[in-house]
């Protein structure tokens, strides 16, 4: 849209609501003399995985976080009352994750329990009694599942996952091992793998029904992962980097 400056001064509060739907290019003796454009709030509440370092400002809550994801076709983490823009996932990355969710599908195929990647959207809440006290909401890597009957009508899960597996990135590796390692033990989830493709190795956590950590092992390239939880679930780390 174009405007002279006698129209836009004559009507302003007309053409600021005009400006919410387009650019308004302002004109002065024929020529093109300054834009009107709309103007967005920062992103002060969104931490971006490439942004090491950077904090967010302020704490949204689960109401924000989802105007944000249904208004986007980005993906979110909502933790802490902070929201993590998804970085894309590099070639390595998803090696090590579909070599680890070909073990899985394997070894619970035909059992009760199932093994899903990202992305599925987790909802926590830590040690609240609901999730509207606390909440908060992961997309993990690779989570077994095994309470299928907490999935609503909607196909949405609302449990708690057995076991979670996150694959490190060096934009997510302090998110993982601190946050989301603080998030999972105290949310009631039983078993936690950090894989790192960078050293090929494995951090193994168990956590208590008193949600704190049980055990913790550290694995590299030459030893074999076993679960605490799942029953002669073994897989070498051989295996999990033999394509990186």
């Amino acid at each position: 849209m174009r405007v002279n400056t006698t129209d836009l001064q004559n009507a302003f509060g007309k053409y600021l609501s005009l400006v919410e739907k387009e650019d308004i290019i302002v004109t002065k003796n024929g020529k093109s003399v300054a834009k009107l454009i709309r103007y967005n709030e920062p992103d002060n509440y969104l931490v971006h995985e490439e942004a090491r370092g950077y904090k967010a400002t302020k704490k949204i809550s689960y109401e924000e976080y989802l105007e944000l994801v249904d208004s986007s076709d980005q993906r979110y983490e909502l933790i802490d009352g902070e929201i993590y823009l998804l970085a894309s996932p590099s070639f390595k990355h998803q090696i090590v994750v579909n070599e680890i969710a070909g073990h899985f599908y394997n070894y619970f195929r035909g059992k009760p329990c199932r093994s899903l990647t990202s992305p599925l959207d987790i909802r926590l809440f830590g040690f609240a009694t609901k999730f509207e006290e606390d909440p908060n909401v992961a997309q993990p890597d690779i989570v077994v599942i095994c309470d299928i009957d907490k999935v609503n009508e909607h196909s949405k899960y609302e449990g708690i996952p057995t076991l979670v597996v996150e694959v490190l990135s060096p934009v997510t590796k302090s998110k993982d091992m601190v946050k989301k390692l603080e998030l999972y033990m105290k949310s009631g989830i039983s078993e936690y793998w950090i894989v790192n493709p960078e050293n090929k190795s494995i951090l193994q956590y168990s956590f208590s029904a008193a949600r704190d950590i049980e055990n913790y092992t550290s694995l590299g390239e030459a030893d074999a992962i076993e679960s605490s939880v799942f029953t002669e679930l073994k897989i070498p780390l051989a295996d999990i980097f033999a394509g990186i």
